[in-house]
């Protein structure tokens, strides 16, 4: 059963993440706004991946002198759907 979950960013370009899961996998993501082809890239290199995987992968980039960044944000935001099941 599909789960949709959204996560609203903070300090990143990106304002938005759609998560659509499967339990621990990742079935789609969609980020708006930020810098939309390595968004894209991204969202299409964690299809079918492992919560976890992802988390332990993305969590702690930052980008430029900003202490988060987009694919950090995706961590985060994975975070909160674990602890809201």
């Amino acid at each position: 059963m599909s789960t949709h979950f959204e996560y609203k960013t903070k300090g990143v370009c990106s304002s938005k993440i759609i998560f659509e899961l499967d339990g621990d996998t990742i079935q789609d993501m969609q980020v708006i706004n930020g810098c939309n082809g390595n968004l894209k890239g991204i969202s299409a290199l964690v299809k079918g991946a492992n919560v976890h995987d992802v988390i332990d992968r993305l969590e702690g980039i930052t980008c430029g002198f900003k202490p988060t960044s987009c694919p950090d944000q995706i961590a985060k935001g994975l975070k909160e759907y674990l602890s809201a099941r």
